[in-house]
């Protein structure tokens, strides 16, 4: 019962779930975030629990704040005060551009990949923040400190013309989202960092209209090949961990030299 929680949003498939499993295997118990698929949640948490570690999955959109709400609740019961948050879940949409996204596009991009990074880090700001430790927040474990990764985009620095432009600059703002948070809780006990994923081999592209993407765009990278979930979550435990103590409002690329 004394190890540090993670909570990690989007954590059923791609780098959430291999993040999961990485933090599970360096002693932490694993909040499994999903928005709609039970099952692979379900698979993550018997993983993790295989591992000797606490897990639950927990339904929630982001986007919503009633649902985060919810969402935190129940890691508060279910596994105890909150260590770490990792803001990883995210949508792309098909390859598209600017002219042609709609309105609904762009809300719900940017409802999910922003909004719902806010709304997940203001609530772990309140449970981790020592400033809180003696108020309202206390009952849910606040006033030990924490760290919070968030998960940004090469895409972020490269623009994605014709493509992603609306992913873009939703990882833009994240970008900013992280520098800001970072030095207003810096005082607070919260260490607050993004990591930026290139090319990985993952779902996401499939999700995007183009599974083969990674695969055709490894010979163009710098070292000829995609990234793997695993890579991305190497960097991510490293940011959270006590090894990383004196980091923060970092901007990690793990892009293959992209």
């Amino acid at each position: 019962m004394n190890n540090p929680v993670v909570l990690i949003t989007g954590a059923s498939r791609g780098i959430g779930a291999a993040t999961a499993l990485l933090c599970a295997r360096n002693g932490y118990d694993v909040a499994v975030n999903f928005a709609r698929d039970a099952p692979a949640a379900g698979r993550v948490v018997e993983q993790v629990r295989a591992l000797g570690r606490r897990a639950i999955a927990v339904q929630a959109d982001v986007s919503r704040e009633d649902e985060v709400l919810q969402l935190f609740a129940a890691v508060d019961a279910g596994l105890g005060p909150l260590s770490a948050l990792v803001n990883n879940a995210g949508v792309v949409d098909l390859a598209a551009r600017v002219e042609a996204m709609s309105v609904e596009r762009l809300t719900r991009m940017f409802g999910v990949n922003v909004i719902g990074a806010f709304l997940c880090a203001r609530e772990a700001v309140r449970r981790m923040s020592t400033l809180h430790g003696g108020g309202r927040w206390a009952a849910a474990g606040g006033g030990r400190g924490g760290a919070i990764v968030n998960l940004s985009s090469a895409a972020a620095r490269l623009g994605s013309p014709g493509q992603y432009v609306d992913y873009a600059a939703a990882k833009g703002a994240i970008d900013t989202f992280t520098l800001g948070l970072a030095r207003e809780v810096a005082a607070e006990g919260i260490r607050v960092n993004a990591v930026r994923p290139g090319i990985i081999d993952t779902g996401i592209h499939a999700a995007g209209g183009d599974p083969g993407r990674a695969a055709q765009l490894a010979p163009q990278l710098p070292m000829r090949r995609a990234g793997s979930a695993d890579e991305v979550a190497q960097a991510i435990l490293w940011l959270l961990s006590d090894a990383a103590s004196y980091t923060t409002g970092a901007l990690l690329d793990v892009s293959g030299g992209r």
